[in-house]
Order: structure tokens, then sequence, then C-alpha cells
């Protein structure tokens, strides 16, 4: 347990908002700057501070599971490269879910090195979505795309170039590639001077120590929220299942709390040849992210806030894989880890829980070749996730058409959609019927169908097809997901196929579980007790 620090609270207060400015700014430098819909449109795309050891100061409230992305890779920056050479203007990429200490392969980071008076002070560091490595298998992660470990792309300020170069003969959209890595290195660039600029004014030792009485903090607040539930043993299981498996995939989790404590332990199967494997650090992002919003969401998201809470998942399993699982559709994963922690805590505090979500993070992947237009013969690729129902809340319906949990992306609006790429929306409307009946009702799923103009691949990735979001108290269970496409369309084979020009395709999102006994119901329980 941390002590308070001697330093001044309101100017740890004063810096703490300023470091949370930074990152929030970075962020937003990143979607104004870059190119393609997936960052400009939909935001995804994450941006934090570290310390020079590589712990967390301070992540924008953008993606929670892109703090897999981050959780190692300063550590692995270090490991890999000399400290005593590290000089300013070097920026390191890395993308790898193994060696490079991301959580997936598209989501590649930009990491520079912050220094104040020729020390290295502190770290900044984003990430963004790049929407490129499609049409592949997911046996394992050697199908998914190029695997970039900690190296430097700049050094001293120079571009590698050969190193973008190898990158870039990779991609299969390299133009977008491109301009998103500039933009990635504007954010970056504006981290830097922001932190010095904070730097100059109340000096580098004040700000690195309010920096760790930040850290401090936050434990302090997580551990007082943790102590603030009851003690106890609590188990939940659920089940997982997408298009690539025929059943659903058991697992289980179960949370102690013991003072101010809280301990995680997971039930899972092993690794499977499919893309929905979840590193290590997937797994941790996902559970202090929940973890989190039940205790305190308050707490400053740094990585103070972890020191009190133990997460165990049998290594090699869909959980917490091992080299060489492929990892491409880790999110599907972790949204339901979210919610099948939630059903735990909702048995040690159900006021704070809401009913189960849409437990997914719906994929519509596009790609073709263009067929007219000054990009004749260009390759293109349309990233497209889709919200769902939220579960109903003790207090309040369930937030319809909403992306939940680990995902925190926008749709891409319609008007985009059409410029951009050779589909028209046809239809985009909330799903009746779906919501999961209650005191307070889930929320309802999504309608999204899609016309192609010319041809193109199309990937399906969906949950909640065979199992249904649950409810609490009572209340009722979500709607399923589900897919479907012209009748003259080829079937697709696990969720992908060929979308001719002129054949559309149908994508619902799960509703939301609802929350307590529906009134009807409760009546007619009423009048058969009497």
């Amino acid at each position: 347990m941390t002590t308070p620090s001697p330093l001044d609270p309101i100017t740890v207060e004063v810096i703490g908002a300023a470091l949370s400015s930074i990152v929030e700014e970075t962020g937003e430098a990143l979607v104004r700057a870059s190119y393609s819909t997936n960052i400009k449109e939909r935001r995804d795309c994450s941006t934090a501070l570290f310390d020079r050891e590589g712990r967390t100061l301070c992540q924008a409230e953008h993606i929670p599971v892109h703090l897999g992305s981050f959780l190692d890779f300063i550590p692995m920056v270090l490991a890999g490269h000399d400290a005593s050479g590290i000089q300013p203007g070097d920026v390191f990429i890395g993308n790898d879910a193994y060696r490079g200490g991301g959580t997936h392969l598209p989501d590649i980071v930009l990491a520079e090195p912050i220094f104040v008076n020729d020390t290295l002070s502190a770290w900044t560091v984003n990430l963004a979505h790049h929407s490129d490595f499609v049409d592949r298998a997911h046996a394992h992660i050697y199908q998914e795309g190029l695997r970039i470990p900690p190296i430097r792309l700049y050094r001293a300020g120079q571009l590698q170039t050969d190193v973008q170069d190898l990158i870039l003969l990779n991609c299969q959209v390299p133009r977008e590639r491109l301009s998103d890595l500039r933009a990635q290195m504007a954010a970056n660039r504006v981290g830097v001077q922001r932190f010095q600029d904070l730097c100059a004014r109340y000096g580098v030792e004040t700000v690195l120590a309010s920096g760790r009485e930040l850290l401090d903090y936050a434990e302090r607040k997580m551990r007082a929220g943790i102590a603030a539930l009851p003690d106890g043993q609590w188990r939940f299981e659920d089940v997982f299942d997408n298009l690539d498996f025929d059943a659903p995939i058991p697992l289980a989790v179960t949370v102690t709390i013991a003072g101010d404590q809280i301990d995680l332990s997971f039930e899972a199967p092993p690794q499977v040849r499919a893309g929905i494997n979840m590193t290590r650090t997937a797994l941790l992002a996902t559970v202090y992210y929940i973890v989190k919003s039940v205790v305190d969401p308050t707490v400053l998201p740094n990585a103070g806030l972890a020191r009190p809470i133990t997460v165990r998942a049998p290594e090699g399993s869909i959980l917490n894989c091992s080299h060489p699982a492929a990892v491409n559709g880790r999110v599907q994963t972790c949204q339901r880890v979210a919610d099948l922690i939630l059903g735990a805590l909702a048995q040690a505090a159900p006021q704070r829980v809401s009913a189960c979500t849409n437990s997914t993070c719906t994929v519509a992947l596009f790609s073709g070749t263009r067929q007219d237009g000054p990009l004749k013969g260009s390759y293109w690729v349309y990233l497209e996730t889709i919200g769902g129902g939220g579960g109903a809340r003790p207090d309040a319906q369930g937030l319809d058409g909403i992306h939940v949990h680990a995902t925190n992306t926008s749709n891409l609006p319609v008007e985009a959609l059409e410029v951009e790429y050779p589909l028209i929306l046809e239809r985009y409307e909330l799903v009746d019927g779906s919501a999961g009946a209650g005191r307070h009702r889930g929320g309802m799923g999504l309608r999204r169908v899609y016309r192609a103009t010319e041809d193109c691949m199309v990937r399906v990735d969906i949950s909640r097809n065979l199992s249904r979001s649950w409810g609490l108290d009572g209340g009722g269970a979500g709607g399923h997901g589900s897919f479907a496409t012209s009748p003259e369309t080829p079937a697709f084979d696990r969720g992908q196929g060929l979308l001719r020009a002129g054949e559309w395709l149908e994508v619902i999102t799960p509703g939301g579980g609802g929350y307590g006994t529906p009134e009807a119901d409760r009546a007619a329980l009423e009048i058969a007790a009497q």
C-alpha cells in the first residue's frame, strides 16, 4: 500500500490534468491528420504517455483494448535496445503480438522518447488500426500479416527509408499506410512538445514526481474501491460462439475479493486454429478496463490501478495464447470476457453492474480492386465495426446501437462510406424485438444492409449467433446476431465469400439483456401468488 506524497496535492492535480490533456490532444491530432476512413472517421486509434521505465502515466479515453498493445511496448523497446543509445528524434515502430507487445497485427504502434535537459524523461505513444491485411486465413499468426518487432523507424530524426519500404511492400494499400504513419508521427510530435512545455513550466523533477504520485494515487483509489465491495468468491460461466465454430466454447471466471485486492481466475479451452485467441496483454487490458468501470470509474487510467489486481488464465488457452496462435479477431473474445466478469461481479455488487451487452464487436470487412475512377486498378479495404445493444442497467434501459466494452469506435457515416467505396448502404436501422425484455429493457441491435456496386470479397465476424446476451434479476435475453446475403450470392464459408456487383449483404447485431422482471410478468406472478 502506497503512502500519500509530500508534493503539493494541487500541483499534482494540475499536472495530472495536463497529462490527460496532452494525450487527448495527440489523439485529436492523429484523427485530423489521418487519411484512412478507419482512423479519420471511425477513430480506431489510441494515444498514451509513459514514464521512462514504460509504465502508463495516462491513456486517452479512446479504445480500452489498445492498452494491451501499449502495456509491454516500451519495456520491449528497452529490452532490445541499449537505453544509452536512444536519442531525441528516435521513433520505434512495432505491432507483433509475441515480440512486439501488440495484440493483433493491424494495430501499429509508434513510440517516441521525450528528452528534457538531454535526459530521457518519458515516452509518447500512439496506435492506429491499419485496415490492410485482408483476405487471409487465420490458422496461425504467420497468415495474418506483417509482424514488426520494436525497431527504429526514425533514428535521430532521420527516416529509415529501408525499414519503411519493407513495411509498405508488405501492405495491400500502401498509399493509406504511408499517410496514416505520417499522421502518427505528427501526433507524437505534439506529445513531445506538450510534455516538454509542461516540464519547462513546472520543472522536470516536479512533473516526474507528480507522475509517480499519480500512479500511487490510482492504486490507493482502486484499493479503496475494492475494499468497499464485500469479501467473497463468485463464479460465472458463459459461452463464446462465432462463425468459426459449430458449437459454443465454454468460458468461466472466478472472482475473489479479499480486503483491498481482487483476483480473477479464468477457465478456458486450449488455443485454436482461428483468429479468436487473446494474448495475455489483451486479457489484462480487458480486465483492467472492466474492473475499473465497476469498482471506481473515476480512477485515473494509469499503471497504478493494476497493482491490486491479479489475473490468471491457463497458458496456451484462447484467453492466454502462446506463439504462433492467430489473434486477428481477439476483440471478439475480449468482449465476451468483459461480460463474463460482469456476470461474476453482479453477484457481489448488483447495483453497480449492467446486464449483458451485445458481447461482440461485429465486423464487416470488404476489399477489392477499383474498376473505375482515378484510382482504377488500385486495391481498397473497408473495415466496419458495428455497434449493438447495451445491457440494461438497474435504473435505466440499455443503450441502442452502441459499441461496448473493449471497443469504442464509431460507425462509418453513410456519406463517407458511399463516397470512398463501391458500396451503397440501403438500410441502417435499429432492430425491433432485439432488446431483452425487463423492468428496464436492453439496448436494440443494428441492421446494416450493403449493396456492392463492384465485385468485392467480404468477411463477417459476428458472435451471439448461437447464444444470447443474458439479463439480470429476471430480465430477458437479447436477440441473436446474424448475417444474410442475396439469394443469388454464392454461399459464404464461415462468414467469408464473394459479393458480386448488385448483390447485397445484411448484418444484424445482437441486442442487450434486460434488467428486472418485466412489469407484465411481475403482475402475472402477483396474481398467481394470490
